[in-house]
């Protein structure tokens, strides 16, 4: 068996032990590589842009398809002749077309690291999707039956047509007809291909996981062989042992074809059989794989024993441990020495989690009443279904551990609020739904940043939900279905289509504006850094530093020595100037909203002469630059640990929040200069969200201010008059008002004229579209978005730039 390669790129192609972005890659190959410290079948990825490239090389017989693969086609269902015609005609003018030279090189080089004694490796070329972000994510998976695998020889003359027939499955009929009944046009679907070796094996597979429950399917010989549908099935949970297993009555196996003793001349695939709209290729099934007569004395032998079983298990527990969703994995036994191997992984989106061995896997809820299902705001995207966990907030409060004792890990928390640093010490959940809270609170937005799905303002929850209820629920629509009964597949009122569709957003400008991302936690760093961002507009400190506050307020950890908290914080911010260098963090000063950060009773007597600011009533308290001007000691520690960061890290820059006049941006900057932190690469920045900016732009400038990062959530609620985190208000609390939209365009007009540059942050543009369309056509210097929304907004922004190349 070949070593896997090493760290290699060249120009076409890159392999699954580097760091693979997303989009190129496709998810097959992405979420494989993911998993590339464990055992994985080696192999590398054809990324998507090749296809791109390799579709304006072909002399198009008919001008209707000469501007593939930007142009988008449409087919009529009604006339299945003329879909027939035209999949065809593609498929026969990709297939017809060479290779360019390097790319056919390439490929031949890197297939010949896995030859051995003089033979030629078999190949599979399988497809990897990238689709547009913000559709369901589960489709890349469930699509993945529209491409067939390919399977040929390492000579030239098998790889150029083995990579040829891969990217025609992208125009076969069905295909052609479901991406435009799905409505998405072919520009918007990236199609990488995923390269690895054909192995012969003892065994193959597949593996489901979801939190305990697992079912494993097995077959002899190699994975092909589960297509004959005999294989044998076990089922169980990884804490209470397997159930009775069920031995499929095996009569043939897929084997691999000697290299010596091909069956034919031509460079057909194994799953090249496929019809070309009537006229057939040679049926090459026998090409490369042997189908064989299994031994009468193993078709009723298990194929794998409570051993293997084990290991097998152990192997998928820590790859769902590791990406943290529940996967299907395609596995191999190439020898009892050598072990498994995985070949493919994908999640696995609505899977049950913690399902009891005793229950039935095949259960199925049936369709929801109006009654099982709830609605709220959608504060956090993404997909759960677990068990439910409800938890009286005054009990949270009085004695933490004590309310979460016995929560299963995994389990969606109900309550009726959650402050952001609760919230930090709740990763181990799979969701949270609250009964209060806003789409815009801090709470809503670390939840984001960390993945968690959350639903916000649902009325009565703890009423109508009770612990040991299954739930379902989807961040992005902010629905929720309850039950009594686990779930095993989605409830049917849970429409897989796309809500938010990002294929209609067709930016209709080319554009230079800059993408970066907003963080706080150190959980996705190393992610967020490799993502296409030119830097981070928005470095919460507030956020970022929760886990050191404790279950202490702030102001209570402000009692530590200063030299102290400057270390700390000076480790924290330092750990993303680096991850980030050379590109630019802007940091913001701590903003200690009191209705985030409210003080007990014990706290409020230990720091008495701050009671007046710890009021969480106020909805905006005291706060920002002012809060500075009343006690710099917090803007003073902070700017020294800015300062000892500066040392090794040139990218760092300020940002001031809530700044209400010039008098307070004044005071600010003479404390950073105070701080000697007023360098060629630092710049001062202001948040511009209180409506006095607008007036006060010019005088902020000749005051000395460098840039502005418009946030959008305090900018629209003072403009508004609308409390941001009051779920009641929510319908009010609208970024799209003619208002915000007026005094957005001219904050960045404003900027421009008096040569300053202009972020925004803060901002959903998938459930604001039209607002980035806007924020492009105006030339913002940048825009900063929430991890979740990355995918997203940087495929917008990347056509767009597309039709400036």
């Amino acid at each position: 068996m070949p070593p896997t390669s090493g760290l290699m790129l060249v120009d076409n192609l890159c392999w699954l032990d580097q760091p693979l972005q997303r989009d190129l890659v496709g998810d097959k190959a992405f979420y494989l590589g993911l998993l590339r410290q464990h055992p994985v079948v080696p192999g590398f990825v054809i990324a998507a842009p090749q296809l791109q490239k390799f579709l304006l090389r072909i002399n198009w017989p008919d001008q209707r398809l000469a501007d593939l693969p930007d142009a988008s086609l449409y087919v009529n269902a009604n006339q299945p002749r003329q879909l027939q015609g035209l999949a065809q005609q593609i498929r026969r003018a990709i297939l017809a077309t060479s290779l360019p030279e390097s790319l056919l090189n390439d490929l031949q080089q890197a297939v010949a690291q896995w030859s051995h004694q003089e033979s030629q490796p078999a190949v599979i070329f399988r497809a990897s999707l990238a689709l547009p972000a913000g559709l369901d994510p589960a489709l890349s998976v469930r699509t993945q039956s529209l491409f067939e695998p390919q399977v040929c020889y390492g000579d030239a003359e098998s790889l150029a047509q083995g990579l040829k027939q891969a990217w025609a499955e992208l125009f076969r009929a069905k295909s052609l007809l479901y991406w435009q009944q799905y409505g998405i046009q072919l520009p918007q679907i990236r199609l990488a291909v995923l390269v690895q070796p054909l192995w012969a094996s003892l065994a193959a597979g597949t593996l489901k996981i979801a939190g305990n429950q697992i079912e494993v399917q097995a077959v002899w010989g190699l994975g092909q062989t589960l297509e004959l549908g005999e294989a044998d099935c076990y089922k169980g949970d990884l804490q209470q042992g397997w159930q009775p297993q069920t031995v499929g009555q095996k009569h043939y196996v897929y084997e691999l074809r000697p290299v010596a003793a091909p069956v034919a001349t031509t460079a057909a695939l194994v799953r090249g059989a496929a019809n070309l709209a009537g006229e057939a290729w040679p049926p090459e099934h026998q090409a490369y794989l042997a189908l064989r007569y299994l031994d009468p004395a193993r078709q009723r032998q298990p194929v794998l024993s409570s051993e293997q079983l084990q290991t097998l298990a152990s192997l998928a527990q820590q790859a769902q441990s590791q990406l943290k969703m529940p996967l299907l994995l395609d596995w191999l036994l190439t020898s009892e020495a050598a072990g498994f191997h995985l070949t493919q992984v994908m999640p696995q989106l609505g899977a049950a989690l913690h399902l009891k061995a005793s229950e039935p896997l095949a259960q199925v809820l049936p369709p929801p009443s109006s009654s099982a299902r709830l609605s709220g705001l959608a504060a956090a995207p993404g997909r759960a279904v677990a068990v439910a966990w409800v938890i009286d907030p005054a009990a949270l409060e009085a004695d933490w551990a004590t309310a979460l004792e016995g929560m299963p890990e995994g389990a969606i928390l109900v309550t009726a609020a959650l402050t952001p640093e609760q919230i930090i010490r709740l990763r181990q959940v799979s969701g949270f739904v609250t009964e209060q809270g806003g789409m815009t609170s801090h709470a809503a937005i670390l939840a984001r940043e960390l993945r968690i799905p959350a639903v916000v303002g649902v009325e009565q929850a703890r009423a109508q939900i009770k612990t040991g209820d299954w739930l379902a629920m989807d961040g992005d629509l902010g629905e929720l279905y309850r039950s009594s009964l686990p779930f095993v597949e989605l409830p049917t009122h849970w429409s897989p289509q796309p809500h938010l569709q990002p294929a209609s957003l067709l930016l209709s400008h080319p554009t230079q504006t800059q993408l970066w991302v907003s963080l706080s936690q150190l959980d996705h760093l190393a992610e967020a850094a490799a993502a296409p961002v030119q830097g981070v507009g928005l470095l919460r400190s507030e956020l970022m530093l929760l886990d050191l506050f404790g279950q202490q307020h702030p102001e209570v950890w402000l009692q530590q020595p200063a030299a102290k908290l400057v270390e700390q914080i000076a480790e924290r911010v330092n750990q993303f100037a680096a991850a980030f260098a050379p590109r630019p963090v802007f940091y913001r000063a701590l903003d200690l909203r009191a209705q985030e950060f409210a003080a007990d009773a014990h706290q409020l007597h230990l720091l008495p002469h701050l009671s007046p600011y710890l009021s969480p009533q106020s909805m905006l308290g005291v706060r920002g630059a002012f809060r500075m001007q009343l006690h710099p000691a917090l803007l003073q520690i902070e700017l020294a640990a800015l300062k000892q960061v500066q040392q090794d890290s040139a990218n760092l820059s300020l940002l001031l929040p809530f700044v209400r006049t010039v008098e307070e941006f004044s005071f600010c900057r003479a404390q950073v200069e105070q701080a000697g932190l007023l360098q060629a690469d630092f710049q001062i920045w202001i948040m511009a969200e209180v409506p006095s900016v607008l007036f006060l732009l010019p005088d902020y400038a000749a005051a000395g201010l460098q840039g502005i990062a418009i946030g959008v959530n305090d900018l629209t609620q003072l403009l508004l008059g609308v409390d941001r985190d009051q779920p009641q208000m929510a319908a009010a609390f609208n970024p799209g008002h003619p208002a915000v939209r007026r005094a957005i365009q001219q904050l960045i007009q404003t900027a421009q004229s008096l040569k300053l540059p202009c972020s925004i942050c803060g901002q959903s543009f998938r459930q604001q579209p039209d607002l980035l369309q806007a924020l492009l056509d105006w030339q913002i210097t940048a825009v900063s978005v929430d991890p979740a929304e990355l995918d997203w907004v940087a495929a917008a922004m990347r056509q767009a730039q597309s039709w400036q190349d």
